[in-house]
Formats: structure tokens, sequence, C-alpha cells
């Protein structure tokens, strides 16, 4: 590990030197990739020069407490001495997280598709109080959010939303909320007072680039109609809905909420060339299935992820058996204690995995 630390501190060197030559920003493309991997390789520096002066500090106080005689100097290089010692500790795990593989689309912003599951209009309210938890999650981040497409159910449910959040790092943090939600509680339409238990999908995608995902343009099939719905008084009067076959898959994606066909156009282009990549990743995964084991979940939509129970006012997360009594906030959007808890967990599996290679 120390090799490679010591390689990545040349490197790093390397970097700044050719930022500071005069002729660097003459091309624009070489400049954006040593921004960016001096901007990767940073925390890692950082991380290594720290532990390097503790590592130091060590040594030193060592070397002091055997020539020291004096009683009260002694106990102030042992307990420098012990402070150094438990940072390098804290250190080194922190330099083994910062030397795990990177996920490519990390930084990537995101389309969200949610969808209700069991439980008819139940499902449909519930997954528009999902939608809103992530609104304000986003809000909470300053990351923007774009809706793309939406399909009501008429009394304030979703059928179905898919929408964009952009953000830095977006991906990184909301990767591990693709699966099935569930929700139990006593439906305002239920006369009995009973429990009953519904579900909605979300897939998070990462947003894909043409870099990403070539689209062969001749395997697209674009219709247009009129948008229905509020939105005001062109909506019904234009062609401006467009409806996006992808011919050899057979997904198809509406989106009308702009009022301009050539926007809805792009924004269905958008949503299918990310769910044709994240398609790409499945396959990827699959193939990796072994490694996938050891990993935090991050993708299979059939797997029950979290179950919000209303009546005991609680949030579980079965992958981590994670269960906070703060269902009110959570809906709220105060997310980040049970990302953080994933994000942990799966660093730690990533580890372990790489311990018994």
């Amino acid at each position: 590990m120390f090799d490679k630390l010591d390689d990545l501190l040349i490197r790093f060197e390397e970097v700044l030197n050719e930022l500071g030559e005069p002729d660097v920003t003459a091309n624009p493309d070489r400049f954006q990739k040593l921004m960016k991997e001096q901007s990767d390789l940073q925390p890692i520096v950082d991380t290594y020069k720290e532990y390097k002066k503790n590592k130091e500090t060590i040594q030193d106080s060592l070397s002091m407490l055997e020539e020291e005689k004096d009683e009260e100097m002694r106990e102030m290089l042992k307990e420098e001495l012990s402070d150094a010692k438990k940072r390098v500790e804290e250190l080194e795990h922190e330099l083994k997280i910062l030397l795990l593989p990177k996920d490519p689309n990390d930084n990537k912003n995101v389309i969200v598709e949610i969808r209700a599951g069991a439980g008819g209009d139940e499902a449909a309210l519930f997954a528009a109080e999902i939608y809103r938890m992530y609104v304000k999650y986003a809000e909470s981040r300053r990351w923007k959010t774009e809706m793309m497409s939406l399909n009501e159910n008429g009394i304030g449910g979703f059928k179905e939303v898919t929408f964009m959040i952009n953000g830095a790092g977006a991906y990184s943090r909301l990767k591990y909320e693709s699966g099935v939600h569930r929700v139990q509680r006593v439906p305002e339409t239920e006369s009995g007072g009973r429990i009953h238990t519904s579900t909605c999908t979300v897939a998070i995608m990462p947003e894909a680039e043409e870099i990403d995902f070539h689209l062969d343009m001749n395997d697209c099939k674009f219709d247009v109609f009129r948008a229905s719905g509020n939105g005001g008084q062109c909506v019904n009067t234009t062609d401006s809905a467009v409806r996006l076959t992808h011919i050899p898959t057979g997904i198809v994606i509406s989106c009308q909420d702009e009022k301009s066909q050539l926007k809805n156009k792009d924004k269905a282009l958008k949503v299918l060339r990310s769910r044709l990549y994240e398609m790409e990743l499945a396959k990827q995964h699959d193939a990796e299935a072994e490694a996938r084991r050891s990993q935090i979940g991050t993708g299979d939509r059939s797997e029950k992820i979290r179950t919000y129970n209303f009546p005991q006012g609680r949030v579980t997360d079965h992958r981590i058996k994670l269960t906070l009594h703060r269902l009110d906030n959570i809906l709220n959007g105060d997310l980040d204690e049970i990302i953080d808890s994933l994000i942990a967990a799966d660093q730690a599996a990533k580890l372990s995995n790489l311990q018994e290679q």
C-alpha cells in the first residue's frame, strides 16, 4: 500500500508541475484532465502527508522519552505519543478506503424513476411521498431537480414519475436507493382501520453522456401527440408531447412536461440513454457476480431494501439492519444518516473482500 502511496505522491507533484507550465491552458482537454487528476489525488495526498507527519511525531517522541528525565515532560511526551499512534491507526483506515477502486459514475447526475407497485391508489400516494422525499433531500444538498415525465392517478398519487437530479456526487450518494420501498400504514381510504402494506420501486440511473453510451438513432421511433393534464393554455393545443420507442428493446418513454416538442424529445433521449446504460452496467455486474455478493445492493429493482412503518414511526433498511425512529424527518429528506451508514457498510465489505483476496 505504501509503495503505491509514494508513487501517487510523485505523480501528484508531476501533475502540479504540468499545471504550472505556461502553455497548459492552450490545450483545454489536457488542462481539464490534469485538473481532474489533481482533484482526485488531493485527498489521498493530504491524508498520506498527515500520516507521515504523525509517524515522525511517534519517532521523535520515542527518541525524546529515552533521554528525558523530567517526569512532567515525560508525561507530556507520552500523551503526544498516544495521540499520534491513535491518529496513525485512523489515517491508515482512511487511506485504505481512499485507495479502493472508484466507481466511474460517482460524480454523475442521476435520473430517478419511481413506480407505484402493489397496493393500488395507496401505492401511488406512497410513490408521490418518496418522490417528495428525494426532492427535499436534493434541496438540502443544493442539488437541482428537473421533472422528466409524470403519470398521476387523479388523487395526488403518482403511478410513475421520472426526474433528474443535477449535482456533484449525486450518484455516489443515491446509488444505494434502487430497489423496492415498502410502506405499512392505515390508508385514508380504509374505514376499518387495518394496516395495509404497499410498495413502490425506485431506480437510480447515472446520467449517460454520448461518450458513455452510443445510441443509434435508427433504432429510435418518435411519435408526437397533444399533452394532457395541467400545464396552461398551450398544453392541449399543440403536438408538443413526445413518445420515444427504442425498437430493439421495446422500451417506451413519454415526455410532455415541456411546451417545446424539441425539449421533450431531448428529455426522452436522456432517459433512454441512461436506461440503456444502466442495462449495460447490470450485465457487467452479473458478470462480476462474485464481487457483487460482497457489496451492499446498488441496483436490483426487485430487492426489498426499506420499510417505512407509520404506526411505529420507524424506518428500517433491511440490507444493513438499521432501524431509525425518525419517520417524519426521513420523509422530509433527512436521509444522510441512512446513506452514510450504507456507504460505510459498502466500504467495509469491499475492504474485507480485498483482504480475503
